[in-house]
């Protein structure tokens, strides 16, 4: 199985609509979950977060990338500067020391399709994510996977420990009582 993978722009926010379905991914999210305050984000709505990753993609920021399976769309990671989750920084769990340093990117979230799930879908999106952010000048690039991902649900979203320590991250700093989530880091 070949996949393809390439930053999402306008030119492939159809593939991404595509991908999320009339469910908008999860619940409605539209991958605006780490990049919104929970009060905006629970008064958006699914229609109101789709337009604001609308816009977001279309002003040209680095937004994320996307999957293809034989042309098709099958898998997504949202990928760019930390800054730009303004979530990462309200989480006690993973606040970081510096958090307005654009050379220090985030991937705070995978979608893959069901049918394309178990198939490496994730991996070469991750992998295009630690190229793309080296080829954006970042020095550092971070994950926030779940640690114990058994039961874990839609919280599967931001991956696991296996799947970024595999590709070269560690996992560091004090973590979550809750062994939930953690901070892996890779230095670029």
């Amino acid at each position: 199985m070949t996949i393809e993978v390439h930053p999402v722009d306008a030119s492939r926010w159809a593939d991404l609509e595509e991908l999320f379905g009339g469910s908008g991914g999860y619940d409605g999210c539209w991958c605006m979950f780490w990049r919104l305050p929970n009060k905006e984000l629970n008064a958006n709505g699914p229609e109101a977060n789709r337009q604001a990753l609308h816009d977001l993609v279309h002003t040209g920021a680095q937004v994320g990338l996307v999957a293809y399976v034989g042309g098709a769309p099958a898998g997504w990671c949202s990928t760019g500067p930390r800054p730009g989750y303004a979530r990462i920084e309200r989480t006690k769990a993973l606040k970081p020391d510096d958090p307005t340093d654009p050379r220090i990117w985030s991937i705070p979230c995978f979608y893959v399709g069901k049918e394309h799930r178990g198939r490496g879908v994730a991996r070469a999106l991750l992998d295009a994510a630690v190229a793309r952010a080296a080829e954006a000048g970042a020095t550092m690039l971070e994950g926030y996977p779940v640690a114990n991902p058994k039961g874990a649900g839609a919280a599967l979203s931001t991956g696991t420990v296996d799947l970024f320590t595999a590709a070269g991250f560690t996992v560091g700093g004090d973590q979550p009582a809750s062994g939930r989530r953690v901070v892996t880091r890779r230095a670029l």
